[in-house]
Formats: structure tokens, C-alpha cells, sequence
């Protein structure tokens, strides 16, 4: 049998990148899944290309009433919400010096306001079923931080208290929360810098490589499927080693 067969999941920020190929895998493993994305003709685009049940719903993850209505959306279209992902992220890089305070702000409400949204209301809705996974998507950063990302770093490390302590307040209700911390990981994102950055990261890489979205999807599959059903406020480095 499937690891997600049957079950449930919504995807943030899943129109692409690292959250599309969670959501491609989750598809594959027999799991209906809704890709929130901010641009929904995306959204929907991306969730046609899945070889399995998926659906792509708008949601701006730092608006309340959008979080609950794409996790409403999943519930009411597949008859429960099992697993969540808050993947959705956005970068403002700039050295501290030059930074805004929208761009400190908008960095922190996307990644760590809207993975409390996320798990707050899907925990609620989860309770009702007496079980259920969420994965936030942090991130290295988090944990040693990058020059010219305060923003980020600073959000990153805060998902990984929130699931942490959000972890703590549920399992008794049969909710698992778990965290996953990629390092450097092959994406349009990552691509696009300068080749001597590049090159600098994958020097501080024992593996010697980036990693793949999907050795990120293939971890947060293990965190939301039965496998991992002892398992939560775990904190899992994908890094080939980076920052040990």
C-alpha cells in the first residue's frame, strides 16, 4: 500500500519548486492534495500536472481568512485535512544596513506568521479527526543564519519554536508537528546566484553537491506518513552534511 493512501494534504506554496515536488510525491503516494499558492492560475496549472487527485486553491498564507478557506477548500472537497506543509516563503535579501522594515516584515509574516496560521487552524480542524501531520519548512538558515538574510534567518529559526512548542500542545490529540531544515537545494532560486557563491556553498557541503527538491520531498513524506507515527517536534537537517 501507498504511504499517504487515502489521506489528505494541503501544500503551501506548492505551485512550484521545493512545495510542487512535495506535492508531487504526496500525489504519488496515493494522497488527494491542494496546492495553495498566491497566484492561483498557477496553482492550478501546476496541480494539473500531478499524475494523481490534486487541486490548486489561492491563498495568501499572512490573511487569516485565506488560510482557513484553503483548509476549509480541502476538507470540504476530499472529506478531511491530514497532512499540512507550510512551505510557502518568500526572500528580500539585503545586508541588515540596507534592509526596510517591510522587507524584515513581509519575509517574517509569509514564512513565520503563516506557518502559525497554518498549523493553528489545521490543528483545529485535525483535533475533530483525533490525528494528523504538519511539516513546516524551515531551513538552515535558521540554524546558522546568512549574511544579507536576517530577515529570513530570523523567521526560519522561529519555525523551528513553533513547531517545537506547537508539537507539545497537540500530541495529546493524536497531532504530530515536525520541522525540516534544507541547506543548499537545487532550485530556480538557488540557480540564479552568482557562480563564485555557488561554488563557496558547495565548498562548506561534505557531500560535495546540492540537493534535490526531491530528497527534500522524500524526508517530509516520512514525516507525514504512519512511518514517522512516533515521531514530532523533530527538527530534520537535509544538508549533505553542511554545518555539522
Amino acid at each position: 500500500m501507498s504511504l499517504l493512501e487515502g489521506r489528505t494534504a494541503v501544500v503551501t506554496g506548492g505551485a512550484r519548486g521545493i512545495g510542487y515536488e512535495i506535492a508531487r510525491l504526496f500525489v504519488e503516494e496515493g494522497a488527494a492534495v491542494v496546492l495553495g499558492d498566491l497566484d492561483e492560475a498557477e496553482a492550478v496549472a501546476a496541480a494539473k500536472t500531478l499524475p494523481g487527485t490534486a487541486l490548486g486553491f489561492r491563498c495568501d498564507v499572512t490573511v487569516e481568512d485565506e488560510v482557513q478557506s484553503l483548509l476549509e477548500y480541502c476538507t470540504e472537497e476530499f472529506g478531511s485535512l491530514d497532512v499540512l506543509v507550510n512551505n510557502a516563503g518568500i526572500t528580500r535579501d539585503k545586508t541588515m544596513r540596507n534592509m526596510s522594515s517591510d522587507d524584515f516584515r513581509s519575509v517574517v509574516d509569509v514564512h513565520l506568521y503563516g506557518a502559525w496560521l497554518g498549523t493553528k487552524h489545521a490543528s483545529a480542524i485535525m483535533r475533530e479527526q483525533g490525528r494528523g501531520s504538519i511539516v513546516n519548512i524551515s531551513s538552515i538558515s535558521g540554524k546558522s543564519g546568512n549574511v544579507g538574510q536576517t530577515n529570513y534567518s530570523a523567521a526560519k529559526a522561529g519555525m523551528v519554536g513553533l513547531t517545537k512548542a506547537a508539537a507539545k500542545e497537540v500530541a495529546h490529540l493524536g497531532i504530530r508537528v515536525n520541522a525540516v531544515q534544507p541547506g543548499l537545494i537545487r532550485t530556480a532560486m538557488t540557480e540564479a546566484m552568482p557562480q563564485h557563491a555557488w561554488a563557496a556553498k558547495l565548498g562548506d557541503i561534505p557531500m560535495g553537491r546540492a540537493g534535490e527538491p526531491a530528497e527534500v520531498a522524500s524526508v517530509v513524506l516520512f514525516l507525514a506518513s504512519d512511518l514517522a507515527s512516533y515521531v514530532t517536534g523533530a527538527v530534520i537537517e537535509i544538508t549533505g552534511g553542511r554545518n555539522l
